[in-house]
């Protein structure tokens, strides 16, 4: 079976809906267990440790068009995927680096983070900065550790794909929710293929020398990284977990 039907095969999965809907006898969706997006939802996560098995151009291309069948208003499908290779990645990498290691700060192209910070949000960050560095090994006082370990944010943690993603700057906040989805619908797409992920906010924090190096438009905002490849099922990084927020916390019924 080569890697098209592969996809096929995934996509075939899906319950029709009046197979998954249980209207008729009041049950709700597909209670067997057995649910392929379930499944593949759970099972992605962020890896930040590859094998150096390369990834087919042209897998790379199917996950692409596939996530870009993500919803979008208005069907602007906004955002663009730039993949870095060769001696640009090597540039790249090293002007980050240098830029991080020196500490000089620019001015990011959108906020992130809520400004000021609620504390169950601090609460949460905390948790999944010691689910990363737990999984490593390096302690809470260790400040050089973890800062070789958010440095390999920047050489896209080895990944055979180094992919920049960015959004016109003419788009209003819709245009990134639509990119959000689309970002989504492509890890989720990578992960029926077996191959692992972790997009890599830390690069929006350095817009500039990205458009430098890589002579992009200024008219492209960074939004993020994404490094894409096969996981390397040995490495410690990769045992790090994080946990969701309960149903009932973001859920509610109104009547």
């Amino acid at each position: 079976m080569n890697e098209e039907d592969t996809m096929q095969t995934h996509m075939a999965a899906r319950p029709a809906p009046e197979e998954a809907s249980g209207e008729a006898d009041g049950e709700v969706g597909n209670e067997s267990g057995d649910d392929a997006f379930e499944a593949l939802s759970a099972a992605r996560r962020s890896v930040r440790a590859f094998t150096d098995r390369p990834v087919p151009q042209a897998l790379l291309e199917r996950l692409l068009v596939a996530a870009r069948r993500a919803p979008s208003g208005a069907n602007l499908q906004p955002g663009r995927f730039w993949a870095v290779q060769g001696q640009a990645r090597e540039r790249l990498s090293a002007a980050l680096c240098q830029a991080w290691r020196d500490q000089i700060p620019e001015a990011e192209d959108y906020g992130y983070f809520p400004d000021p910070m609620p504390l169950a949000l601090r609460k949460r960050q905390v948790a999944a900065a010691q689910a990363l560095y737990g999984a490593l090994g390096v302690a809470r006082g260790d400040a050089q550790g973890r800062a070789r370990q958010f440095e390999r944010n920047f050489c896209f943690f080895d990944a055979p794909v180094a992919l920049i993603v960015t959004i016109d700057s003419g788009f209003g906040a819709g245009g990134f929710m639509d990119l959000g989805m689309c970002l989504h619908a492509l890890m989720l797409a990578a992960q029926s293929q077996g191959l692992a992920s972790c997009a890599i906010g830390a690069l929006a924090s350095y817009p500039q020398i990205v458009r430098a190096q890589l002579a992009l438009p200024a008219s492209q905002l960074v939004v993020c990284g994404l490094a894409l490849g096969w996981e390397d099922a040995q490495a410690r990084v990769n045992r790090t977990r994080t946990e969701r927020e309960p149903l009932q916390a973001y859920f509610s019924v109104l009547r």
